[in-house]
């Protein structure tokens, strides 16, 4: 054998293992948003409560090559909650509690991300709810799994921060920790 052989060998090797992560590399620009969901749970007068939200729009541009570069948006229709019956949603959309008249929506834009390791990031962003604007910080887990993305976080928002349940809703009997749980399907690209 040929001396330069095993050099070429072994230039060859530091080659195909150096573009190994690159082939792994997955984007993600697509949310299937029928497939994700949006739920919450809390307590009210001591017991534990479960809700969705129906209806929400997002975006996501988030490459695992390059997760500081990522982006995502969601955009929710706060007219779509399900808080368990109908009373509490139509009380809900009052001026004490979301307000919808006034503001529909709620949304939450990214403003950066990092990776922590084995398929867990960071995402800093803002959240706007009835107008106010707080800056957030969520852990997600990305689930790669035959050809999509499951992306799964949750986070606590304090209700009191964006004036959630005013009046006579501002004591406790409405806890003011929020447990918001999110999973976002995404379609590699």
């Amino acid at each position: 054998m040929p001396p330069r052989f095993p050099r070429f060998a072994a230039l060859l090797a530091i080659l195909l293992v150096g573009t190994l992560p690159c082939a792994h590399a997955v984007e993600y620009t697509q949310v299937n948003t029928t497939a994700s969901k949006i739920s919450f749970t809390y307590n009210q007068f001591g017991s534990r409560a479960y809700g969705t939200f129906g209806k929400f729009d997002a975006t996501i541009d988030f490459d695992t090559a390059n997760p500081t570069a990522a982006h995502a948006k969601m955009t929710i229709d706060l007219a779509s909650i399900d808080a368990g019956g109908s009373d509490a949603n139509s009380e809900l959309q009052k001026p004490a509690w979301f307000n919808t008249a006034e503001y529909p929506v709620a949304t939450f834009e990214s403003t950066g991300v990092k990776a922590l390791g084995n398929h867990r990031y960071l995402i800093t962003g803002n959240l706007t709810i009835r107008g106010m604007t707080r800056e957030l910080q969520v852990k997600v887990l990305l689930k790669p799994e035959k050809g999509i993305g499951l992306f799964d976080g949750d986070i606590i928002v304090k209700r009191r921060d964006f004036k959630i349940g005013e009046g006579e809703w501002a004591d406790n009997v409405v806890s003011n920790d929020i447990n918001i749980r999110f999973r976002i399907v995404a379609p590699e690209r």
